[in-house]
């Protein structure tokens, strides 16, 4: 490419910048706030303003339960999440999301568990109790109650030896396949 086709090129793309930076916006801008109507106090200061409500917290989704580097790094590998049903014992935890990401295309186990969900102190005491009853392991920590299951039965740990994990809070309760992954989960409800 010669200098003058370079030029040419360049030149043509500040063209078209500079004709999309003035066009007009796809939608109209907010109207400043009417001048309030509202009485002033004496000394021409007006009261505070209550603030208007904000829109309710998104909800729960695959996407939204893990860190956004996660979600890119599942989806650029093609993997996909598919919502599972999230029961602890007996216990169902229908205020939250259980999700399964893998590569669906093809035939295989291998793939990426991710829970979350809130959870009633007599639920979780139920949910603990089975996960003990099943062998699976109990430590406290700061962060809240750790259940692990044995090891020698896990499809896989992490560095530590932890298999999948779920993490009691309080009102809460997380899952990954290890211990590690739990620091993924980054809902709060």
């Amino acid at each position: 490419m010669t200098t003058r086709t370079l030029s040419a090129v360049i030149g043509g793309l500040l063209v078209v910048a500079c004709l999309t930076s003035c066009a007009a916006p796809a939608e109209p801008l907010e109207t400043p706030p009417a001048a309030s109507t509202a009485p002033t106090s004496g000394n021409g200061v007006e009261p505070p303003v209550t603030p208007t409500p904000t829109a309710p917290a998104a909800e729960i989704s695959c996407e939204s339960m893990i860190s956004t580097g996660t979600v890119e790094a599942l989806t650029g590998a093609g993997w996909t999440a598919k919502p599972k049903d999230f029961v602890v014992g007996d216990v169902e935890l229908t205020e939250g999301l259980l999700c399964f990401w893998a590569d669906y295309s093809v035939g295989s186990d291998h793939g990426q568990l991710y829970g979350w969900s809130q959870i009633t102190s007599d639920d979780a005491s139920s949910a603990q109790s089975a996960l003990l009853e099943g062998g699976w392991r109990r430590e406290d920590g700061p962060e809240g109650t750790y259940f692990t299951e044995d090891p020698r039965y896990s499809m896989g740990t992490d560095d530590d030896g932890y298999g999948m994990t779920y993490l009691f809070g309080d009102g809460w309760v997380k899952l990954a396949d290890t211990k590690q992954g739990l620091v993924l989960i980054e809902w709060t409800g």
